[in-house]
């Protein structure tokens, strides 16, 4: 094993050595402690508002029994919590500022080796972006699923239950009461979203990378076996530090293929497309938005959970898990089998023995639950760069349409505009929406699943087609096209849309297009003006350094690792 990295703090023999054993002693550790046994970070997004990630200290405790066993000196640290619900204006906004948290809180301590912590849908992948810049032995632990929603009878699920149920409520068909009633039924336990919102996909990447143990992605928070998994995390990570199992060589390109194939079988969110290119691009493998398309757009989805179909995250635990749905794409050839894992063991090493014990969850890869459902690419005149569309979210009816733009500027605009009786729309249209990308909200907010007119849901329409620069959260449905790239503030051509444009979907020939010669785009195009720059802080460095959602949304400057080492001493 190679000397550890520790040892350059804790392992001196001068004036240094004695400040750095000295002042952290003051927490009662005794001196033996600092003999050369692997320190192990305990990164840790716990917070109370962050309600996915608010068992994370009883968590943390488990994963300090492994590393305790193993023989390693565990360290908790805390780095900024991203919770999805109560962050505004979106968690999306921060992502590329907590892996900056991560990143030079790992480079700047005494750490050789590092476990994640992480749950709620931006923590998973800011954590992975700053530790893959750093590339140390790292192994990631995620929170786990909430258990099933139960109301009224029926299963209830994270985010996809709400708006069923707030279109029902904007049609007259729920009471309010009802509604409200709900709430405690739908979030009855720890742990984040158990629909395949973006939370679950995360995790599920994850494993599908090989940055888990296997399991990770679906043991519910509560269930005991959540902690044995982190105590075994624990006990892991310290081995992967004597191996000295870097992140480089776990984040290969034949890893991103097998997440971006999972992602398609699993049904998992457009989020992951974003996330997944930017931790790409932080551990130096190239990945663009074409490989969604050219390794995934095909694959079918095995996998019956909301929003894409009926069950939750607790029944895919129960059914087998993510092993036996790689098991099934091992089988079938869309799993590259010798890719590396932390546990030093290949991917298929770890679910060739998988078994699926429900199969209206987990269908065959030869009988899947949805035919070509993964995430697919358009391109046109209204998305140079790309944008994207989640096949088994969409109507299938709605996949071939050419209709009326009906357009709202920003989210603004469409809060106020779309319960009005007035509103020109009918469901032939296209519902538009501006200045919702990476600069314009500024963040990328999940505003891209817009709600549909009431006059509209109380004719029994359940889905239109939207288009928008934004993203929507894995909990939600519909035919709605995302991503756009270039975004509306960035000049690209959906700044120049306008209602009563016609508006082209054709998912088949991976086309979205505007209707509308380019004389008269030119024409709008000289008379539209940038927005503003914020005035201040970190919103303003965002938006002047943040790249298009087709390159990950993470910052310009933050793109590529440079690895673990302190250029120079504190003192």
């Amino acid at each position: 094993m190679k000397k550890l990295r520790s040892q350059e703090w804790f392992g001196r023999q001068d004036k240094m050595g004695f400040l750095y054993r000295s002042w952290i002693k003051n927490q009662g550790w005794p001196h033996d402690l600092f003999d050369g046994r692997p320190v192990i970070g305990i990164c840790n997004t716990w917070s109370e508002l962050t309600p996915c990630n608010g068992h994370f200290r009883e968590l943390a405790d488990y994963v300090k029994r492994g590393v305790w066993e193993a023989g390693g000196f565990p360290l908790e640290f805390p780095v900024m919590s991203l919770g999805e619900t109560l962050l505004r204006p979106t968690a999306m906004l921060f992502r590329n500022l907590a892996s900056m948290d991560v990143e030079e809180s790992i480079r700047g301590n005494p750490l050789d080796g590092v476990v994640l912590l992480m749950g709620c849908d931006k923590t998973t992948p800011s954590l992975l972006m700053g530790a893959a810049s750093c590339d140390l032995p790292t192994i990631g632990l995620s929170g786990g699923p909430m258990l099933s929603g139960k109301f009224h009878g029926h299963d209830l699920g994270s985010g996809t239950g709400v708006w069923q149920m707030h279109e029902q409520v904007r049609a007259g068909e729920m009471k309010l009461a009802e509604f409200f009633e709900a709430e405690s039924c739908m979030h009855r336990s720890k742990g984040h979203c158990m629909t395949m919102g973006t939370a679950s996909t995360m995790a599920n990447m994850v494993e599908a990378l090989g940055m888990s143990l296997p399991g990770n992605a679906a043991i519910p928070a509560v269930d005991a076996r959540r902690s044995t998994l982190a105590q075994l995390s624990g006990r892991r990570i310290v081995q992967m530090v004597q191996e000295d199992l870097c992140m480089s060589r776990i984040l290969t390109r034949e890893a991103f293929e097998n997440a971006i194939r999972a992602n398609a079988a699993i049904g998992g969110s457009t989020n992951a497309v974003i996330h997944l290119i930017a931790i790409a691009g932080r551990i130096g493998v190239p990945l663009a938005l074409d490989d969604f398309e050219r390794l995934g757009a095909t694959l079918p989805c095995l996998v019956n959970l909301q929003p894409s179909g009926k069950y939750l995250m607790e029944d895919l635990y129960y059914a087998g898990g993510l092993p036996a749905v790689l098991r099934e794409m091992g089988e079938a050839g869309a799993l590259h089998r010798d890719a590396l894992t932390v546990n030093g063991k290949s991917i298929w090493e770890n679910v060739k023995e998988a078994q699926c014990w429900n199969r209206d969850v987990i269908h065959p890869f030869a009988a899947p639950f949805k035919e070509n459902a993964g995430i697919t690419v358009l391109r046109g005149n209204l998305a140079p760069n790309g944008a994207v569309i989640k096949l088994s979210a969409a109507s299938p009816h709605l996949l071939q349409h050419h209709g009326r733009a009906v357009v709202f500027d920003s989210i603004e605009d469409f809060h106020a505009r779309i319960n009005d009786e007035a509103l020109d729309i009918d469901e032939s249209c296209v519902m538009v929406l501006k200045n919702c990308g990476p600069r314009g909200y500024p963040g990328m907010a999940e505003v891209g699943n817009m709600p549909l007119p009431p006059k509209l849901l109380r004719k029994g329409v359940t889905d239109m087609v939207r288009i928008s620069d934004a993203r929507m959260s894995g909990t939600a449905y519909g035919t709605v096209v995302l991503h756009i790239s270039p975004e509306a503030a960035a000049g690209g051509p959906l700044a120049l849309a306008q209602s009563g444009d016609s508006v082209t979907l054709d998912v088949a020939q991976r086309l979205i297009r505007l209707d509308v010669d380019d004389a008269t785009l030119a024409r709008r195009r000289a008379q539209w003006t940038a927005p503003p720059l914020p005035e201040r802080g970190w919103e303003r460095l965002y938006v002047e350094h943040v790249q298009q959602a087709h390159l990950g949304a993470d910052l310009d400057f933050l793109v590529g690792h440079s690895g673990a080492r302190v250029a120079r001493d504190s003192h």
